[in-house]
């Protein structure tokens, strides 16, 4: 399984829009591993944050944070070499850090995406292809909604689906 460096990620966002990431969760998989994590809250745009009963984050603990584009050099240092993204539901993901990179006035980033919602739907017999539900199903710890673990959780199901004979194509988002 050498398919490169890949870079599971996960969003949580403060509201409806795109581009208003409030936490950002990353795992960096390296020859077929979790090799490191990156978690960081990210200062939205508004300060009336609407998932605060989703994701647990108030705009007291997101007020002082460094926005998208203060993260960027951080967030890039952690990208450097990788050759895909993976999200659960990436076409989310997907859009949150397009979404991001064009507000910061930061080059949109051209890399497959793969998702392991796709992946999990062709591959089990599940009643729900949740993150939550997958990681039941696997036996992966979560704390869900919160960026990092989900990140996290993640990479670890894209691992579990290669190990069954998923395809990263077979995953293209």
């Amino acid at each position: 399984m050498s398919e490169g460096t890949g870079i599971a990620l996960d969003f949580e966002t403060s509201g409806y829009a795109a581009d208003s990431a409030c936490a950002v969760g990353m795992a960096r998989l390296e020859e077929g591993r979790v090799a490191d994590r990156f978690y960081a809250l990210i200062r939205p745009p508004s300060s009336f944050i609407r998932f605060t009963d989703v994701h647990g984050l108030t705009w007291p603990m997101l007020r002082d944070a460094p926005t998208f584009a203060q993260l960027w050099p951080r967030l890039a240092a952690f990208m450097q070499g990788a050759a895909w993204f993976v999200a659960h539901n990436a076409s989310f993901d997907r859009r949150v850090l397009i979404a991001c990179c064009r507000a910061a006035g930061i080059a949109e980033l051209r890399l497959p995406f793969y998702c392991t919602l796709k992946g999990s739907r062709r591959s089990l017999p599940l009643p729900s292809h949740r993150l939550s539900s997958v990681c039941a199903h696997f036996q992966i710890p979560l704390q869900h909604h919160h960026a990092g673990s989900d990140a996290e959780a993640c990479a670890e199901i894209y691992l579990r689906l290669r190990a069954l004979g998923v395809t990263p194509a077979q995953m293209k988002a």
